[in-house]
C-alpha cells in the first residue's frame, strides 16, 4: 500500500559531489586564514548564502553574518570555488539557494621550550690555579611548531 503522506520531489536539486564530508574537506583545504585576522587574533564564523544553478555553478555569494579582518572576503572566495553536480529536470532550469557556515579557528601555536645548563665542574681536581666562582653557561631554546 502506498503512503500518500510522503512528500514528492519532482525537481532534482544540485548536490555536492561526495556529500557533506567532501564539502567540509574542500572548504578546509582551500581556506586561507587572512593575515590581518591572524595578527588581530580574530576567531569566529562567517555565514555565506549563495545560489547554485542546475549546471553546478555557484553564483552570487553574499555574507549573512560577517566577521571582518578579511575573513568575509576569504569566505566569499572559497564559496565561489565550489562546484556542484549538474542536474537534469526535463528541460526545467533550477536555481537553489543554500547557506553554509565557514569557521575561522586560529591555528594552534605549539612550542617547546627548554633550558640547557652547563657548568665547568670536573670529577677530578685540576692541577694548577683554581678559578673563583665560575658561573654556569645557560642556553634557552624555543622551538615553534
Amino acid at each position: 500500500m502506498l503512503d500518500h503522506h510522503q512528500k514528492k520531489r519532482f525537481l532534482k536539486l544540485p548536490k555536492y559531489t561526495g556529500g557533506n564530508k567532501a564539502f567540509r574537506e574542500f572548504i578546509a583545504e582551500n581556506l586561507r586564514y587572512p593575515e590581518s585576522a591572524l595578527q588581530a587574533k580574530v576567531e569566529g564564523f562567517v555565514i555565506v548564502e549563495y545560489d547554485v544553478h542546475d549546471n553546478g555553478d555557484v553564483d552570487n555569494p553574499r555574507i549573512l553574518k560577517g566577521l571582518g579582518y578579511g575573513c568575509d572576503e576569504e569566505a566569499l572566495r572559497v564559496v565561489s570555488l565550489l562546484r556542484f553536480e549538474k542536474v537534469k529536470n526535463r528541460g526545467v532550469r533550477v536555481k537553489m539557494t543554500s547557506k553554509t557556515t565557514i569557521n575561522f579557528h586560529l591555528p594552534k601555536s605549539s612550542s617547546i621550550s627548554y633550558t640547557f645548563t652547563t657548568s665547568n665542574k670536573r670529577d677530578k681536581p685540576e692541577a694548577g690555579p683554581k678559578k673563583k666562582n665560575e658561573s654556569p653557561v645557560i642556553y634557552n631554546y624555543t622551538i615553534q611548531l
